[in-house]
């Protein structure tokens, strides 16, 4: 038997014992964005597997080089699995973008360089109209509706992306490689949009560690709450989580609960600039799905809090005249009709979603996992408007102050929009419901 070559011998290492590729364990990957909450700038994250310096090159052409550099900072992320995998979480905030200009960029270092990504700078100020998808639920496996979503994101149709809360299924699986591979799945979506995140449930393990450790959202609490504008609008992004695992902390409850009603307080002293108030949280308060979920419950724990009465949120989410709140966790679409206390609150018979004396739900959880979607329960519930249990999206686009358009995406109709309405409020007043 002849002597193998030494480029054969170099080409067999490399490829390793399966026959596939060894990546280099310097270059970037799971590049994405996110939008720190201060105008003109924008957070990359990526992750590498041995510590490298955190920069990003960028620029405005495409080809040629980027002249402008940003350097940041990396953390190591140790999963909480039996291998206690090793991760570098490397984050670097770009600042002075120029509002609504497009910038190229890409991350690493001189071990190892990105590809070469495209996004556009958010425009500042109140006076635009941004275009979100919004959903939650996504998985590594059956994530039926995302080629859909990549589309939208390549013909330039989203300001941002909302994910309300469960990633991955899970992503602390197989010591977190299903992390990974999620993180690898959004990428073009996520490396071109500020991908802007709440927990769900399936993030829960080891004290939500792979979520507080993979995604960089605004403030100090590790992405569990926080709130940032964004046009006409405020948008608090919260934790339904703290209300169901209380192992880590019955504080954690007081504090977000305190917190959300200081940033409300603000938000409605700041209404004249930014007239509509947005929330996203996992878990709903109602629902119309035919399983034991909380939010088939009548007292459920969102909704009314602990043992029925402490830190309720549907309470605090009416007293400060919150307009739309967006969920996700029931795998099906859902709008409700305005609702507080289970009472409908139309604006009127013609017109319901004009002038409503109460907050606007949305459940949004069909983008696709390997849990299929949830089934309804036989009958609708006087507050429940529309149902659909079909894999999908949802579009919102924020046009003013006083409009703001809602589509459900069905992706099992091929793109067809399942459900259109318009919410309408006037700028009078403060937009409290009391």
């Amino acid at each position: 038997m002849s002597p193998l070559c030494p480029c054969c011998l170099l080409l067999v290492f490399s490829l390793g014992v399966q026959g596939t590729p060894v990546a280099p364990r310097a270059a970037p990957e799971q590049v994405h964005l996110s939008y720190p909450g201060e105008p003109g700038s924008m957070t990359v994250t990526w992750t590498t597997w041995v510590p490298t310096p955190s920069e990003v090159q960028f620029g405005l052409q495409l080809t040629g080089p980027l002249p402008l550099l940003a350097q940041g900072t990396f953390s190591p992320f140790v999963d909480g699995g039996a291998l206690r995998r090793k991760l570098f979480i490397h984050r670097v905030t770009l600042r002075g973008l120029l509002p609504g200009v497009q910038y190229v960029y890409r991350c690493g270092s001189s071990q190892g360089w990105s590809r070469r990504f495209r996004f556009r700078a958010l425009k500042n100020g109140p006076h635009w109209s941004p275009h979100l998808a919004v959903f939650g639920d996504l998985g590594a496996d059956n994530p039926k509706a995302f080629p859909r979503l990549r589309r939208d994101t390549q013909q330039g149709m989203y300001d941002a992306v909302l994910h309300v809360g469960d990633f991955a299924y899970n992503m602390d699986q197989d010591n977190a490689r299903v992390g990974d591979k999620f993180m690898r799945l959004i990428e073009p979506v996520a490396a071109s949009l500020p991908y802007m995140t709440c927990p769900g449930n399936h993030e829960e393990r080891y004290n939500f560690s792979n979520y507080k450790a993979r995604f960089s959202m605004p403030g100090n609490n590790e992405g569990l709450w926080y709130s940032w504008d964004l046009g006409p609008a405020h948008i608090i992004s919260f934790s339904t989580e703290v209300y169901f695992f209380l192992g880590y902390g019955r504080h954690l409850v007081e504090r977000q609960f305190h917190w959300l009603e200081s940033d409300l307080q603000k938000a409605n002293k700041n209404r004249a600039a930014r007239p509509w108030i947005i929330t996203m949280g996992h878990r709903p308060m109602y629902c119309s799905n035919a399983d034991l979920d909380d939010c088939t419950w009548h007292e459920s724990k969102v909704r009314k809090g602990l043992r029925g009465k402490f830190y309720g949120l549907e309470d605090l989410f009416y007293k400060y005249g919150v307009d739309l709140q967006l969920w996700a966790h029931e795998h099906s679409y859902e709008r409700l009709w305005p609702i507080y206390d289970y009472q409908v609150f139309n604006g009127s018979r013609e017109m319901p979603y004009t002038n409503p004396r109460g907050p606007v739900h949305i459940i949004t959880g069909s983008a696709g996992c390997e849990e299929r979607l949830t089934p309804f329960s036989l009958f609708p519930r006087p507050w429940s408007a529309v149902r659909v249990k079909e894999y999908g999206y949802t579009r919102l686009h924020i046009l003013n102050g006083t409009h703001v358009h809602i589509q459900q995406v069905s992706d099992d109709q091929d793109g067809k929009i399942v459900d259109d309405v318009w919410v309408v409020r006037p700028l009078t007043g403060r937009r409290m419901y009391l």
